[in-house]
């Protein structure tokens, strides 16, 4: 029987079946002690984790005399040291693919709400105020160009959901050549970063953390989006400048903005997103439904389950 250690947040019928077939340690708060999490580690032959969870390391030296796999709760990887871990004979398995439809779900859901700009006024009306007129200039999803940073298995659900609803999509992914198949098959027409940037009306990031896309979206890029553009970030914190999107909402030059990932996590006091206006700002739950957390949570158990058999 082999010891498993969960150190976030699982579906807890997940964890009975890895438990049903091995010693397992389950606390969700476990990623916020150091010094247990290292003694713990040091004891275990499967750890799972999700993004807060840094494995490399004080923590990865702990692991590697006796641990075989690290089970990733998501799908990035940045909070990972994989070469380090591959080095020391850990397997590193994301739940590829298993959180996809929640994530495109939200680019969507808040690509709609931020266009139509009009869903953040209960507080005024419940308060005797009646801004009808102030808010009747809202835009329509159908006709609109959705631009994606990244056209992996995200960003094409993401084109799937946009398109039904009657937008154009464009996508630049430095990964794919612009003539690569999965474009036409998903009805979506390859373009150069820059001409993305200076046509959407939406624009989503769907690229890792890497030093190439580090401040990608700094405030030299975000000033040659489209006015009034809206931009959706649910890939990583570090691509985007925050206190550049908050002085583009300030400005107007920006129509809109939803970011559920942030350079530090969780998001300490943030007093430039004060007062900005059509901002959405979400603790890094894009991927994270009802739906999603079951099928990341089984995906895990199970490739941890056959990892360790």
């Amino acid at each position: 029987m082999a010891r498993v250690v969960i150190t976030e947040f699982m579906d807890e019928r997940a964890v009975a079946r890895l438990a049903a077939m091995h010693e397992v340690l389950y606390d969700a708060r476990l990623v916020d002690d150091a010094l247990r999490l290292a003694g713990e580690a040091a004891r275990c032959d499967a750890i799972v984790v999700r993004n807060r969870t840094l494995v490399r390391g004080a923590l990865l030296d702990a692991l590697a005399p006796r641990c075989k796999v690290v089970g990733r709760l998501g799908v990035g990887l940045d909070n990972i040291d994989v070469p380090a871990c591959e080095s020391r004979g850990l397997r590193v398995i994301p739940a590829t693919g298993a959180n996809a439809l929640s994530v495109a779900e939200y680019v969507v859901g808040t690509a709609m709400l931020l266009l139509r700009g009009v869903y953040q006024s209960s507080a005024a009306i419940a308060a005797g105020q009646w801004p009808r007129t102030a808010l009747c200039n809202g835009r329509e999803t159908a006709g609109k160009t959705l631009g994606l940073v990244g056209f992996g298995s995200i960003g094409q659900l993401t084109a799937q959901l946009a398109r039904a609803l009657g937008m154009q999509v464009l996508a630049h992914d430095p990964m794919l050549a612009p003539g690569h198949a999965v474009y036409a098959a998903h009805g979506v027409r390859a373009v150069g970063l820059d001409e993305l940037v200076t046509t959407a009306d939406v624009l989503s990031l769907h690229v890792p953390l890497l030093e190439s896309t580090r401040g990608l979206f700094g405030a030299g890029r975000i000033a040659q989006m489209k006015q009034g553009a809206v931009l959706i970030n649910t890939a990583r914190g570090g691509i985007v400048d925050e206190k550049a999107v908050a002085a583009a909402l300030k400005s107007g030059a920006l129509g809109g903005a939803a970011l559920d990932v942030f350079d530090a996590e969780p998001l300490p006091a943030a007093p430039h997103f004060t007062d900005c206006p059509n901002l959405i700002l979400t603790p890094h739950v894009a991927g994270v439904t009802a739906e999603a957390n079951e099928r990341v949570s089984f995906l895990i158990a199970d490739k941890v389950l056959e990892a360790l058999s």
